[in-house]
C-alpha cells in the first residue's frame, strides 16, 4: 500500500542524493526534486516543460538515445543503463539512470525518472582497472621471474612471461593443471608440493630451494616463494608463487667453493714446507732411537745378556709412538677431505700439538701457554683448529726474525650486547684461544688487509698470503670470529672466538692391551693381505696370539683367489695399496660378490678418508691408519669379528 500523496511527495523532496523527477509521456519534465536540482544544476522553474534529452550528450541526442530509452521503458516496464551526463553548466558526470513508465487504467501518462550521480565510484573503478592492467603489463614484462597464481588447491590460474621463459610452458600448456608438476618426481613422491602450500597457508609465506623439472625434462636449480592470498574475511583465495631460476648461481657457488678448498690444499702445502726441515730432523733422530735400540738388543742377545732389553724396548717403542703421532699429524693436516666437528676441549687439543708447534717455532723462539682452568667445551672441527694455530704460529714466528716469544692462551668469555657488537658477533658465550708474539707488529693499513685472500707482507716466494683468510673463514663457519690486536713494535695478538658447547668433551678410546684382549672363537679365521711382509708377519703373530688362524698374501690377485676358494675366511685384513693391479678396495668389493657381507678391516699408510676413495665404506668395512699400536689392532680384530 502507497503512502499518501502528500507524505509520498514530502518523501522525495527529501531525497538529495537522487535526481527523482516526472516525464509526460513525449519526455517533458514535469516535476522536479531538490537532489536533481542538486546533481543536475537546473532549478524546477528552469527545467519543467523542458525534454529532458537536454541531460544527455550531444553524440547521445544524435543517436537517438534518448528516445530509444523511452521506447524500451514503454516495451520492458523498466530501462536502467549506465552513461555519461550533463549538468547545467555543461560538466559531464557518469550516471545510473532508471527509467519506470507510469500507466493508469492500462494507458501511458508519463514516466518516473530516478538518476544517481556515480563520478566518483566510476573513477575508482576506471583507476583500479588501470592499476590492474598496469600490473597486468608489469607481471607480463617481468622475465627473470616466473610469476603465476594458484587456487588453494594448488591449480595454477595465470601464468606471466617469464613463467614461459624459465619453465617452458607456454600459459594455454598449464592454466588449470596442479603446479606440481613442476617438482622432481622425488619431491612429488615426498609430498614437498602439498607441504609448501600448507606451510604458506599456515605461517602466510614459504620459501624454498631445489630442483625443479622444465617442460624439456632438464632440471634447474630454483628458489620458490609461495605467499598466501586471503580476502576481507580472512578466507584463504589462492597463493601468489614466484619462482627465480639459481642455476647459474649454485655452478658459481660450486666453483668457488672448489676453488676455495684448493686455495685451503696449497696453503697447507705451504705451511708443511716451512716444517719439513725441522720434521726430518725429529725423523731422524727417532729412527736412530729406534734402529739402535735394535741393534743393541741384536748384540745384547748374541751375547746373552738380557738385563737392558726391557729399557731398550721401551726407547725403540716410545720413538716410533713419537713418529706415528707426527705422521698422523702431518697426514690429516694435508688431507684435502672436510672433516667433522667435535666436541673439545682445546686445552687438550693444543697440549697435543705443543711439540709441533715448537718444532715450526725453531731454536730461538720461546713457546708459553697459559690455558685456563675449566675451559668450557667448543664445537668445532678439531683438525682445522690445530691447522689455523699452527698458522698463527708461523706467523708469529716470522713476524720475529730475532726471535721472541710466542704466548698460546685460552679463556672463557661472556660477551654482552656491547662488546659483541664490538667484535661483529652475536651476544654469548665463547671460548676465546689467542696467539701473541713479541714481534714487528702490524699498522693500521696493513691489520685492515690481513683477512685478504692473497696479501702478504712477505717476500716474493715466502708465503701465499692464505694463512689468516684461512683462520678467519674457519672462524666464521665454526659460527666465531677472529679479531686482530697489534701495533707496529709491539707485537700482535690473534684471537680465534669459538661459541661455547653445552656437551662433555669427546674422549679418545682407550683399547685393552693386547694380553687382555678377547680370544678367538674355534676356526676363526683371517686372510692378511699386504705388500710388505714385516707388516704381515706382526699381523699373522698378533692373530696368532689371539688364537685365529691367518692366512698370509702378498698382492691383491692372490688374496683373491683366496678368496674365491671354499675356505672359511671371518675377516679381510688388507692393504688398499696393493701391487699386481688390483688394489685392496677392489679386493673387497670383488671378493663380496661371493662372499656378501665379508668383513673388512682396510689398513693403510694414507689418511683414513684418501684411503677408501670415494668417501663412502659399505656397513662390515672399516680403516685403521699404520702406523697402528698392536693393542688396538687385537681389539678391532675382535670387535669387527664379534659384530
Amino acid at each position: 500500500m502507497l503512502p499518501p500523496p502528500d507524505l509520498h511527495d514530502l518523501l522525495i523532496r527529501n531525497v538529495v542524493d537522487y535526481a527523482i523527477y516526472m516525464l509526460d509521456p513525449e519526455g517533458r519534465v514535469v516535476s522536479w526534486n531538490p537532489g536533481a536540482e542538486r546533481i543536475k544544476g537546473y532549478a524546477a522553474n528552469e527545467i519543467i516543460g523542458e525534454h529532458f534529452s537536454r541531460f544527455y550528450t550531444e553524440e547521445e541526442r544524435t543517436a537517438g538515445v534518448p528516445e530509444a530509452a523511452l521506447k524500451q521503458a514503454v516495451e520492458t516496464g523498466r530501462f536502467t543503463a549506465e552513461a555519461w551526463r550533463v549538468r547545467k553548466d555543461g560538466s559531464r558526470f557518469w550516471a545510473l539512470v532508471v527509467i519506470d513508465p507510469i500507466r493508469r487504467d492500462g494507458k501511458l501518462i508519463g514516466f518516473a525518472k530516478i538518476t544517481r550521480d556515480m563520478t566518483e565510484q566510476h573513477n575508482a573503478q576506471l583507476a583500479a582497472l588501470e592499476s590492474e592492467r598496469k600490473f597486468r603489463l608489469l607481471v607480463q614484462g617481468v622475465t627473470d621471474y616466473a610469476l603465476y597464481m594458484l587456487d588453494p588447491e594448488g591449480v595454477v590460474t595465470n601464468w606471466n612471461t617469464g613463467a614461459s621463459r624459465i619453465k617452458g610452458y607456454h600459459e594455454s600448456e598449464v592454466i588449470g593443471r596442479n603446479f606440481s608438476m613442476f617438482y622432481t618426481d622425488e619431491d612429488r613422491a615426498a609430498g614437498v608440493p602439498q607441504q609448501a602450500l600448507e606451510r604458506a597457508a599456515r605461517e602466510g609465506h614459504s620459501e624454498l630451494e631445489g630442483w625443479r623439472v622444465r617442460k624439456d625434462g632438464t632440471q634447474f636449480w630454483a628458489n620458490a616463494v609461495i605467499d598466501a592470498i586471503r580476502d576481507e574475511e580472512g578466507q584463504l583465495i589462492g597463493f601468489a608463487k614466484i619462482t627465480r631460476d639459481l642455476t647459474e648461481r649454485r655452478r658459481t657457488q660450486a666453483e668457488l667453493e672448489k676453488s676455495r678448498e684448493q686455495l685451503a690444499q696449497s696453503q697447507k702445502m705451504e705451511a708443511i714446507g716451512h716444517l719439513t726441515g725441522e720434521i726430518a730432523h725429529d725423523f731422524n733422530n727417532m729412527l736412530t732411537g729406534i734402529s739402535g735400540s735394535l741393534e743393541l738388543m741384536k748384540t745384547r742377545l748374541a751375547q746373552g745378556r738380557f738385563n737392558d732389553f726391557e729399557r731398550y724396548i721401551a726407547a725403540a717403542q716410545g720413538a716410533a709412538s713419537r713418529a706415528a703421532a707426527l705422521t698422523h699429524r702431518l697426514l690429516t693436516f694435508a688431507r684435502r677431505q672436510p672433516l667433522e666437528p667435535k666436541a673439545i676441549n682445546a686445552n687438550k687439543l693444543i697440549g697435543g700439538m705443543e711439540d709441533m708447534v715448537r718444532r715450526t717455532g725453531g731454536p730461538n723462539v720461546q713457546i708459553e701457554t697459559a690455558l685456563a682452568v675449566g675451559l668450557w667445551t667448543t664445537l668445532c672441527d678439531p683438525n682445522q683448529l690445530e691447522n689455523a694455530l699452527l698458522n698463527l704460529c708461523i706467523n708469529a714466528r716470522d713476524a720475529m726474525p730475532d726471535g721472541g716469544r710466542i704466548t698460546i692462551e685460552t679463556a672463557n668469555n661472556w660477551l654482552d650486547e656491547r662488546a659483541a657488537r664490538e667484535r661483529d658477533m652475536e651476544p654469548g658465550q665463547y671460548v676465546a684461544i689467542s696467539v701473541t708474539d713479541t714481534g714487528t707488529g702490524m699498522s693500521p693499513e696493513v691489520r685492515a688487509r690481513a683477512f685478504d685472500p692473497f696479501y702478504t707482507t712477505k717476500p716474493m716466494g715466502q708465503g701465499t698470503g692464505l694463512g689468516l683468510s684461512m683462520v678467519y673463514g674457519f672462524a666464521r663457519q665454526s659460527a666465531g670470529q677472529v679479531r686482530i690486536y697489534s701495533e707496529v713494535g709491539q707485537g700482535t695478538t690473534v684471537c680465534i672466538y669459538l661459541p661455547r658447547h653445552r656437551g662433555e668433551a669427546e674422549d679418545e678410546v682407550v683399547e685393552p692391551r693386547l694380553e687382555k684382549a678377547p680370544k678367538a672363537g674355534a676356526g676363526e679365521t683371517v686372510l692378511v693381505v699386504d705388500d710388505e711382509p714385516s707388516v704381515r708377519m706382526l699381523v699373522a703373530d698378533v692373530l696368532d696370539e689371539l688364537g685365529y688362524s691367518a692366512i698370509e698374501a702378498a698382492d691383491g690377485i692372490s688374496g683373491l683367489n683366496v678368496l674365491r676358494s671354499d675356505v672359511r675366511i671371518d675377516l679381510l685384513i688388507t692393504d688398499v695399496g696393493l701391487p699386481g693391479g688390483v688394489n685392496g678396495r677392489q679386493m673387497a668389493d670383488a671378493a663380496r660378490e661371493k662372499r656378501p657381507g665379508l668383513k673388512v678391516l682396510f689398513i693403510t699408510g694414507y689418511a683414513e678418508n684418501a684411503a677408501i676413495g670415494n668417501g663412502y665404506l659399505e656397513p662390515g668395512m672399516h680403516v685403521l691408519t699404520k702406523p697402528f699400536a698392536m693393542d688396538r689392532l687385537a681389539a678391532r680384530i675382535r670387535s669387527i669379528i664379534a659384530g
